[in-house]
């Protein structure tokens, strides 16, 4: 079981943009290799940051709206959105160290 939740497009306003903390938001899909071997930082990140960072996850495939909406064309991708706008975009595999130290910077 993750330690990210899971959002959908119908969820995202609320979950998202109206957050009062921070989000990381992984888009992701099952076939995707290179997201599924993000999963254990992204778990982590949720972990270590509960309370002060909220971390979601959105299946692209499941959910397509919220990427088109935000241009997402590669996955993984991660957004880091704070008072509801988009602060930092990361494309593909990162280092926990490179997630972590984006998340420290906006916290």
């Amino acid at each position: 079981m993750s330690n990210a939740a899971e959002v959908t497009d119908n969820q995202w306003e609320s979950a998202v943009l109206e957050s009062d903390v921070p989000v990381l938001v992984d888009f992701w899909a099952e076939w995707c290799a290179p997201c599924r071997a993000m999963g254990p930082y992204v778990d982590k990140l949720a972990e270590e940051y509960e309370g002060k960072l909220k971390v979601l996850k959105i299946n692209t495939q499941d959910n397509p709206e919220v990427p088109a909406k935000y241009g997402i064309t590669a996955i993984p991708t991660f957004l880091l959105i704070k008072g509801g706008e988009v602060v930092k975009q990361m494309v593909g595999s990162q280092k926990y160290d490179e997630l972590k130290n984006v998340v420290e910077a906006n916290l």
